[in-house]
């Protein structure tokens, strides 16, 4: 559902006091054992159906082909490394791929990864430095990563509006749209309202791609309240802002499942969904918590969002990531060793890679649909 500060030791990297506390009071909120999903009228009918019965297209297979030809070139030269049978998960009976070979030359389309990041991001993103190395990566191949900048704790519509204004800025060239909206948690939400409340950014956009997205939502929303994200604004060197207030409430179950029966997808825009479905192993010890809270209603969670509230209705399905909500994007352990062996001890994973291997797929996809 979102990314939440974490705790800062006492050593070069700051003091914990703040920090510690802020954790506490977003991960541990609600801990009473009301039920996440309480009864309601107000929710639109609701079915549990098997992905392809949803209109998903399932192509787990070829993305498996792709993402393992993607990490055995690049061992030894991104962080992180790890076998493709580690790095995604499987769930029931995976296709198979077609077998056709990898291109991991240049970019034929070259593709720009507009990348939305989630609730809370820029109030500690500057702790997060380095930053950049994902950008860098796939410049080697043509493409580009381009943050797309949003307020850290307003609603999805406001956030829309600025996505909107942040696509038709970018210069994307000539010929056909190369603009991959790639939206994280919170992100994917946004990036949808903004396709369906701003027709005029769909000629600029090849797909949206949701990584880790809380489409449906996230119970954990129903149990917290807003003024529990703003305790982020006082994250030393935080940057961000109260804003409309809405952050949190814009992801409660009921209200993105409302917003998603109300607002159908325009089907000219392709949409993918790549999904973290972690091992209970691979979930961060500071994150069980939240996780096991989900887990009162499923256990395939990555600690924030529920697996089947992750996927786009109609989209495509890439694939079962095996890393938790925080380790997909969030880099904390490559710059932060104490807080890495206290508290995100799961956060390593080949986010280079992955990204790589995203926009490689979705751009033979495009190629594949004709456009």
């Amino acid at each position: 559902m979102r990314v939440a500060a974490v705790a800062r030791p006492s050593t070069k990297h700051g003091r914990p006091r703040a920090a510690t506390a802020l954790l506490a009071a977003l991960l541990l909120a609600g801990c009473a054992g009301s039920p996440l999903i309480p009864f309601t009228t107000d929710s639109p009918p609701l079915v549990l159906v098997p992905a392809a019965q949803a209109g998903v297209i399932d192509q787990r297979g070829r993305f498996r082909e792709i993402y393992c030809a993607v990490l055995l070139a690049r061992a030894g030269e991104v962080p992180d490394h790890r076998p493709c049978d580690d790095a995604l998960t499987r769930l029931g009976t995976e296709p198979a791929g077609n077998g056709r070979p990898v291109p991991l030359g240049a970019s034929s389309r070259r593709l720009i990864a507009a990348v939305v990041p989630g609730i809370g991001y820029d109030c500690f993103a500057q702790w997060l430095q380095p930053a950049g190395m994902a950008a860098r990566h796939v410049e080697r191949f043509g493409y580009e990563m381009r943050p797309v900048q949003v307020d850290a704790l307003s609603g999805t519509a406001k956030n829309a509006r600025q996505i909107r204004d942040a696509v038709m800025a970018m210069d994307a060239g000539a010929g056909a749209p190369r603009i991959v909206l790639v939206g994280y948690s919170k992100g994917a939400p946004d990036a949808l309202e903004a396709i369906v409340g701003y027709p005029e950014i769909r000629p600029r956009i090849a797909a949206v791609v949701s990584v880790a997205g809380a489409v449906g939502g996230s119970p954990l929303a129903n149990d917290a309240e807003q003024y529990q994200a703003e305790l982020l604004q006082h994250f030393p060197g935080a940057t961000c802002d109260a804003g409309d207030g809405g952050g949190v409430a814009s992801l409660r179950p009921g209200v993105r499942k409302a917003w998603l029966a109300q607002n159908p997808l325009p089907p000219e825009v392709p949409y993918y969904s790549v999904v973290t479905l972690p091992q209970p192993e691979r979930i961060s010890r500071v994150l069980g918590g939240s996780a096991r809270k989900l887990g009162r209603i499923d256990g395939r969670n990555d600690s924030q969002v529920i697996f089947y509230d992750q996927v786009i209705p109609g989209s495509t399905l890439a694939g079962y990531v095996n890393a938790d909500h925080w380790a997909i994007v969030v880099p904390i352990a490559r710059s932060h060793d104490t807080v890495a062996s206290l508290f995100v001890d799961q956060n390593a994973y080949p986010r280079e890679a992955l990204l790589e291997a995203v926009l490689r797929f979705v751009e033979e996809d495009l190629a594949a649909r004709g456009r």
